[in-house]
């Protein structure tokens, strides 16, 4: 019986990787066509973005940079979407864990370099944990909408903290809405010098690490697989439903916050107004792309991390609109939430195929 699930289980997972695997090539096969039609060369397009970005130290950088955040937001969707939750709300819990990260880095001295980071990471992990908790709360006490009540949440976070960034937080004199600098003491170690990848992206790794153990090994992952696949049969079984929920999406939102820390001590190093070029929701399409596996969104982050690089090199090196990159992103997550249509293709490609072996075979024994 064991063997039958655990093949089940396998299958499922085979089957959701092909269906993302099938949906980003389609998404770059558009995405070809689409520039192509634009008048612009999809060769150099691509060449351009995938070339710099992978083919030289810096631009490998770069794309692990941009990825970083990206990791942390489409880890924290996953969770969620593992008991069926949808978090919205990674963009809010982001800044919240930004904004506390920058204040224990600013407002916290005297302290070693590794308690001082870690206590910035602790702080953005209980201020994004903090923030998802509530909506939990509001889910399973209240019935709320957790996709409305995240979204909405967004919004006064992103303004509260902009709010605190332009008034009471500002540095005297500062033209743009900021924190203080944080000390140097908490600022993450840089893994390439004169680039933004930094020791941030080990976090990021080992929270997947650490998310796909306990999903798959753990009597509490199980609890929130029974609770994602089968409501009723969680009931039955005495799981506490309510319980897997709140700490399910207080955990998805702790691990957004990171993000937030990730960016406050290693890259901006404070809290900026607006430094968020739309992390949460990019997190929506890594998940999807990668079948909601906390390992597959390393990897999915990862390629998302090289088109946003692309983008940068498409601006610098090429006259090629940076939009049509967007478009590309936008084509996966289509194809990726739309797994029927991807069935469908890959169901006409197979009859065509079999069509074209059977031309093949009734022309081979014509010629005979």
């Amino acid at each position: 019986m064991i063997n039958k699930v655990d093949n089940a289980k396998r299958i499922r997972m085979r089957n959701s990787f092909t269906n993302s695997f099938v949906a980003l090539v389609i998404s770059l096969l558009l995405g070809m066509l689409l520039i192509g039609i634009s008048g612009y060369s999809p060769i150099e397009s691509y060449i351009a973005i995938f070339g710099v970005s992978l083919g030289t130290v810096k631009g490998f950088a770069l794309s692990l940079s941009q990825a970083t955040p990206l990791m942390f937001t489409g880890l924290a969707f996953a969770l969620a979407y593992k008991v069926k939750m949808i978090n919205t709300g990674a963009e809010g819990q982001l800044y919240a864990g930004a904004m506390a990260a920058a204040l224990i880095g600013a407002y916290i001295t005297n302290l070693p370099t590794g308690i001082h980071i870690f206590l910035g990471f602790l702080a953005a992990f209980l201020a994004g944990g903090l923030v998802a908790f509530i909506v939990a709360l509001a889910k399973v006490y209240l019935n709320a909408n957790e996709i409305i009540m995240s979204l909405m949440l967004n919004e006064i976070i992103i303004l509260f903290t902009s709010y605190l960034a332009n008034g009471p937080l500002k540095p005297p004199g500062s033209g743009v809405g900021q924190t203080e600098m944080i000390a140097d003491s908490a600022k993450l170690t840089k893994l390439i010098p004169q680039t933004q990848l930094t020791t941030a992206i080990f976090v990021a790794i080992l929270a997947a690490c650490i998310l796909q153990y306990v999903l798959e090994k753990t009597v509490f992952g199980y609890e929130i697989k029974v609770t994602g696949y089968n409501l009723n049969a969680a009931n039955v079984a005495g799981i506490h439903v309510s319980k897997t929920y709140l700490i399910t999406f207080a955990l998805s939102g702790a691990i957004a916050g990171l993000g937030g820390a990730a960016m406050a001590l290693g890259v901006n190093y404070r809290f900026i107004e607006g430094f968020s070029s739309g992390y949460g929701f990019a997190g929506i399409s890594i998940a999807a792309l990668a079948a909601y596996n906390p390992i597959g969104v390393i990897f999915s982050a990862f390629l998302i991390g090289v088109l946003k690089s692309g983008t940068i090199t498409l601006n610098r090196t090429t006259n090629i609109p940076v939009e049509l990159v967007d478009i590309i992103q936008v084509l996966v997550l289509i194809f990726v939430a739309a797994p029927a249509l991807i069935k469908t293709i890959m169901k006409w490609t197979k009859k065509i195929r079999v069509k074209s072996g059977k031309a093949q075979k009734t022309y081979g024994g014509e010629n005979s």
